[in-house]
């Protein structure tokens, strides 16, 4: 299966810790970065996993410590969001294979990476986190088993969106489609999954969800999230050395 981490942005919201590294450098202990340790789950719980990584900010101090992953580089990081930054990945979606698409700043469980990050897709979806009903970052709002919307206005939604889309093959050559015409329309500020609402929206799409509340994971926009990320690693390694 094909996994895509998407890390070109500055982590803005951080500074000034990333004025001197990105956050998915951020260090988990001593051995381990953020991108390592995703990187690194995905690869022992699927033994064929293609990885692409697509960077921006410091793009070279990332690629110097993601070894055994292809890299596109995304040289307008500044003026741009992940549309723009899976559009330099399109490739990727366009071969046939069933697809993972991964926020860069992710840390989660073993658990989770093993039994739903690696685990067969039967339909596109995207995880979400029901036991998050308010102050999420990015929000879905579903009907029955399938997604209706997803966005940051959102204020009464279903679970807070995890960072995660996990595509059939079909399904990826779509959304290269509509990456392709958003990006050719000028809404390169735009995130990925605004182009997974357009499919929706049109009729022509259903998107699923899973629902992730019972695992733990965090996506790393506050220092508090890194503090969040490195408990979640930390404890892991204890519980395996015990």
């Amino acid at each position: 299966m094909k996994y895509i981490f998407l890390l070109a942005g500055k982590g803005s919201r951080l500074q000034p810790l990333t004025f001197s590294s990105p956050k998915a450098l951020y260090q988990l202990d001593d051995s381990t970065t953020l991108v390592q340790r995703m990187a690194g789950l995905i690869k022992k719980h699927d033994s064929c996993a293609d990885i692409t990584a697509v960077t921006g900010y410091m793009h070279k101090d990332v690629e110097r410590y993601i070894p055994g992953v292809k890299f596109r580089y995304n040289p307008f990081y500044e003026v741009t969001n992940s549309v723009a930054s899976l559009w330099f990945a399109r490739d990727e979606l366009c071969c046939g294979s069933d697809v993972v698409l991964l926020n860069g700043d992710l840390v989660m469980s073993e658990a989770l990476v093993k039994n739903v990050i690696c685990s067969e897709i039967k339909n596109p979806s995207v995880l979400l986190d029901s036991s998050i009903k308010h102050g999420g970052d990015y929000n879905v709002e579903v009907l029955g088993n399938q997604v209706l919307v997803m966005s940051k206005d959102l204020t009464d939604y279903y679970g807070e969106y995890a960072g995660v889309t996990r595509l059939d093959s079909r399904s990826a050559g779509m959304l290269a489609e509509e990456v392709s015409l958003m990006v050719e329309g000028g809404f390169y500020d735009q995130w990925y999954e605004n182009a997974l609402v357009q499919m929706i929206f049109r009729g022509s799409f259903k998107l699923y969800f899973e629902d992730i509340a019972d695992y733990e994971w965090t996506e790393v926009d506050t220092v508090n999230d890194l503090l969040k990320a490195r408990q979640i690693h930390v404890m892991e390694k204890k519980a395996k050395s015990e």
